[in-house]
């Protein structure tokens, strides 16, 4: 079996669009308005279509079986509104993730994002993820380092502010993909300076404190290969001695995986030569950020299988550790969802 651990409902139908626009122009009378949940008409049918003619169409086309889906990332846009504003936009769209989940429950399996607005603690998006675990059966969640949209003024990764989502995580054994949304900052460009760096920088906050300490058995995905990090990995090697803070190996990688979103092959090639295979989850974030064809091998470039096969260093069981075997582990809760 070929897992996808970083599928996103890219494709939805226009009534979740329009759902958002009426939030957006509420707030813009009334910044503090109230929101309460509401509904989203949609038919089973609509949803299909959306799926069937995009997502579905491509994993079959590709060779791939079962995607971990979550909502649409550079939608989360927790800096939007108030705490109102998230709250009820992020049930509405975990809820639309678990009607695809129901429609199609051997291609998709649930990831849930979380209601973060600045200047809130973490309670609201604990209680959520409670009720997509254990009420309509997800099996993680996407976690924002920066629900300011590219400010960085919430607390860093390591602070005690994070922790009691963390045990929450430990107790329901989910893992959480790091992954902002959209920038609101003039100076960054959401789908790949805002992105990578902010991989980066998750990861930079985590080596430096005592999460994986505290919680040994944290899992924490770091998503479109790792950011910079894989590729400058002697640089943090080099801090972490510097600092005092061990050999990096040992310190981060019984905690932290990367995914394979890595859209070329000699990128894919470094990935895999410089990460242990077991922290490597296959991805490829299609329908995202890149949708084109490389023009030098003809290709999509978020047809991350191609790479994967094509690496000369793999033999036959390496490559079911990235395609099945590490997500089954990472993921826990897939053993309820697929056989």
């Amino acid at each position: 079996m070929i897992i996808d651990c970083h599928g996103h409902y890219t494709t939805t139908p226009p009534a979740v669009e329009a759902y958002r626009a009426q939030q957006k122009d509420l707030l813009k009378s009334n910044p503090d308005h109230l929101f309460s949940k509401g509904d989203i008409s949609l038919s089973d049918d609509e949803i299909r279509d959306t799926i069937i003619n995009n997502q579905l169409k491509l994993q079959q086309e590709r060779g791939t079986d079962l995607t971990i889906f979550s909502p649409r990332a550079s939608w989360m846009g927790h800096h939007i509104g108030n705490a109102s504003t998230s709250k009820a936009w992020t049930e509405q769209q975990n809820d639309l993730i678990k009607r695809v989940c129901s429609l199609f429950p051997d291609n998709f399996a649930p990831v849930c994002q979380l209601p973060q607005s600045p200047a809130t603690d973490m309670k609201t998006s604990i209680a959520e993820l409670d009720r997509c675990v254990n009420q309509m059966g997800f099996i993680g969640c996407n976690l924002n380092p920066d629900p300011s949209g590219g400010t960085w003024t919430e607390p860093r990764l390591g602070e005690r502010y994070w922790y009691p989502f963390y045990e929450k995580m430990v107790e329901l054994d989910v893992p959480a993909m790091i992954h902002v949304s959209g920038a609101c900052h003039h100076s960054l460009d959401t789908t790949s300076s805002y992105y990578l760096g902010a991989d980066t920088t998750a990861f930079t906050q985590l080596m430096f404190s005592d999460v994986f300490t505290d919680f040994p058995d944290l899992k924490i995905i770091i998503p479109h290969g790792g950011g910079a990090v894989p590729y400058h990995w002697g640089r943090f090697r080099g801090i972490a001695q510097d600092k005092g803070l061990g050999d990096l190996n040992e310190r981060m990688l019984n905690n932290i995986y990367f995914d394979t979103c890595v859209y070329h092959q000699k990128g894919i090639d470094l990935l895999l030569q410089v990460i242990p295979l077991k922290n490597i989850l296959f991805a490829s974030e299609m329908i995202g950020a890149v949708r084109g064809i490389d023009p030098l091998s003809g290709h999509y470039y978020d047809d991350t299988k191609r790479y994967i096969d094509g690496a000369t260093s793999l033999t036959d069981a390496n490559r079911k550790m990235i395609f099945e075997d590490n997500a089954r582990r990472v993921f826990s809760r897939l053993a309820t969802n697929i056989k």
